[in-house]
């Protein structure tokens, strides 16, 4: 088994610097857990919230939908809110949604009334001809959920974590210490926002829950997804469209189901890695020929001097 001691010197140095208040890193392959480590005023066992890597996990629970034939990625929004679009001239599916391709107007994202907000929104763009990042977008997808399931989009999350064996993937607020440090510097209410359940930024986890369904994943025997559904997911829908910030093109990335491929990605010495950040650093990502998966758990939005490619390059590189 190679050791990861460059990626965890990596995690050590960053908070020693105060560059990051705390941290959590730990690496999984189809196995489970093989090093987990926490630096700061942190604990292994400590929730973070996910911020935007709530939005892969919200996306299995809709491929779990494709999988028993309640959905496709072709089903439009309105099939589960026939009032939405009513100004628009184009038809936004699931597959925009998840894509970032959907040409949905994005509110900050701390504001609640997410389907009011949903249902008011102005176009962008046609759907399907440009990518520019949306969180709101993926209340369309928990409302698609709702419809094909007749359950709570939360219930079905709760289902890829009863899968995953992640029983500490949560919506409650309440279960982490590690607020983001300078959220009202960069804009965001922390004490409304955390308690929106927002299905595109809203869950909280400790390392070992993500880890569990990397190694799920990695392991690809059907427990959270058929092999063939994970190849799907991994299928880019955003090649050769225009790109616009913040994932402009030079970035080397393309939104497959949810999932960040970062398959062209100039800082990185892998080519298959797939996953997720969050806007308050935390980082999630997966590489299939490596068998390997990371996360990074922490509590900053903005960054100075912190290139997370060189712990993806660390953990990649270890022998």
């Amino acid at each position: 088994m190679p050791t990861f001691d460059h990626a965890f010197d990596w995690a050590r140095r960053h908070v020693e610097s105060g560059a990051l208040p705390t941290a959590v890193v730990g690496i999984a392959t189809a196995d489970g857990v093989v090093a987990l480590e926490a630096f700061g005023e942190a604990s292994v066992d400590d929730h973070y919230p996910l911020f935007s890597i709530t939005k892969p996990i919200v996306g299995l629970a809709a491929l779990a939908l494709v999988e028993e034939g309640r959905l496709t990625p072709t089903t439009p929004l309105t099939a589960a809110l026939p009032a939405f679009g009513a100004n628009r001239d184009d038809v936004v599916q699931l597959r925009h949604l998840v894509s970032h391709t959907s040409g949905i107007t994005e509110p900050a994202m701390d504001l609640p009334g997410l389907r009011t907000r949903l249902l008011a929104a102005d176009r962008d763009f046609q759907a399907g001809t440009v990518s520019r990042y949306s969180t709101l977008a993926f209340e369309g997808v928990a409302a698609l959920i709702e419809h094909a399931s007749g359950a709570a989009w939360q219930e079905r999350v709760t289902e890829i974590a009863r899968r995953a064996d992640a029983p500490g993937l949560t919506f409650d607020p309440e279960a982490s210490r590690h607020d983001p440090v300078d959220a009202a510097e960069q804009g965001i209410d922390w004490d409304r926002m955390k308690r929106i359940g927002h299905p595109g930024a809203g869950l909280f986890a400790r390392a070992s829950d993500l880890l569990a369904l990397g190694s799920a994943l990695l392991r690809d025997d059907g427990a959270i997804v058929s092999p063939l559904t994970a190849q799907a997911m991994r299928r880019p829908l955003t090649a050769g469209l225009p790109k616009l910030d913040p994932y402009p093109a030079e970035r080397g990335q393309d939104w497959g189901f949810t999932w960040n491929l970062r398959h062209a990605a100039p800082g990185l010495l892998a080519s298959d890695t797939y996953g997720h950040g969050g806007w308050a650093g935390t980082e999630f990502w997966i590489t299939p020929s490596l068998g390997r998966c990371f996360v990074l758990l922490t509590n900053r939005a903005n960054r100075p001097g912190v290139d997370a490619d060189e712990l993806h390059n660390a953990v990649a590189a270890a022998r």
